[in-house]
């Protein structure tokens, strides 16, 4: 699974994108939907907790926390957004 990072997301992980098997590694349950994902990745870094908000597109689509994830389904992280 590739999950892409925006704003906020890319500067709390460091990254612009994560790259995480759906299948077990080193008996590690991976995320099977994505609320399981969005508790993962708040335990794994703790910033993206203190955000407002925070959406999730799986496949260009928004998800909902029961949204069931795949191997090579690809994930976005979008964080609130303000203009002026």
């Amino acid at each position: 699974m590739n999950i892409l990072l925006f704003g906020i997301t890319k500067d709390i992980i460091g990254s612009s994108s994560l790259s995480m098997p759906v299948s077990n590694t080193l008996g590690v349950e991976s995320p099977k939907t994505v609320g399981e994902l969005k508790e993962y990745l708040g335990n794994t870094y703790p910033d993206l907790q203190k955000l407002s908000s925070l959406a999730i597109a799986v496949n260009n689509n928004y998800a909902d926390d029961a949204t069931v994830l795949n191997t090579y389904d690809e994930v976005a992280l979008i964080p609130p957004v303000s203009g002026g």
